[in-house]
């Protein structure tokens, strides 16, 4: 995946943006790959990507790291971080892995699921 768009928007904007893609899929036009977040309210965008989950996630974007090291990084608490990550794994802007850490059990491995992702926020 290239990119992730997240926005804001409405469900009429919502609803517009995929009938133009069901046009472009009846024509056989390729579809470029990308995923889009919507939100219709931005105060709720900019509470659920807080400052500290977008710094998170700039630092997995191009290199995978453990939650330790994130931990490390950010300086904050492990359990925060283990928090954020798991909630920006359900909106689907970062995925996780256990692995083995030869010598002290598991680790969990962050990444990014696309090198890009923009942020949009239309008030209106």
């Amino acid at each position: 995946m290239t990119k992730i768009v997240i926005r804001t928007d409405d469900v009429a904007g919502f609803f517009s943006r995929a009938k133009y893609a069901a046009l472009r899929a009846d024509r056989g036009e390729p579809f470029k790959g990308g995923i889009t977040l919507s939100f219709e309210d931005p105060q709720r965008m900019f509470t659920v990507l807080s400052e500290g989950r977008r710094r998170l996630m700039l630092e997995v974007m191009h290199e995978s790291r453990t939650i330790n090291e994130l931990s490390q990084r950010l300086r904050r608490n492990r359990s925060a971080i283990s928090k954020d990550v798991g909630l920006l794994e359900k909106a689907g802007l970062l995925v996780s892995q256990r692995q083995a850490n030869p010598g002290h059990g598991i680790q969990k491995v962050v990444r990014s699921v696309a090198p890009r992702i923009e942020m949009v926020a239309t008030l209106a």
